[in-house]
């Protein structure tokens, strides 16, 4: 796993809106740092960076970012419980065709 990848996924999931400017910032530029495409392995672990809303946006380009590595990485529904953006993955695997 990429150096810049690890730096994300060992800061933990993204914060919720009422994370300061500067965690933001820091969190953008983290992303920001990591290059398409990612790995399968980087990608089922930036899965588990989906923090509970969507951070202003940031969630977006986190799962962007995951769709740009070998597709689909949830292959199974993960439930009714399952994070929001667990969900989203899935389904537009889903959708795309990707899983049956």
């Amino acid at each position: 796993m990429r150096p810049e990848v690890q730096t994300f996924v060992t800061d933990g999931p993204l914060p919720d809106r009422d994370a300061s400017e500067d965690e933001l910032d820091r969190r953008v530029a983290q992303l920001e740092a990591i290059s398409k495409p990612v790995t399968g392995e980087e990608a089922r672990a930036l899965v588990s960076c989906f923090g509970p809303d969507d951070c202003y946006g940031v969630a977006w380009t986190l799962l962007h970012l995951i769709e740009t590595g070998p597709n689909p990485v949830l292959a199974t529904d993960s439930g009714p419980d399952a994070n929001e953006w667990h969900q989203r993955l899935y389904l537009r695997a889903v959708n795309g065709g990707l899983v049956p």
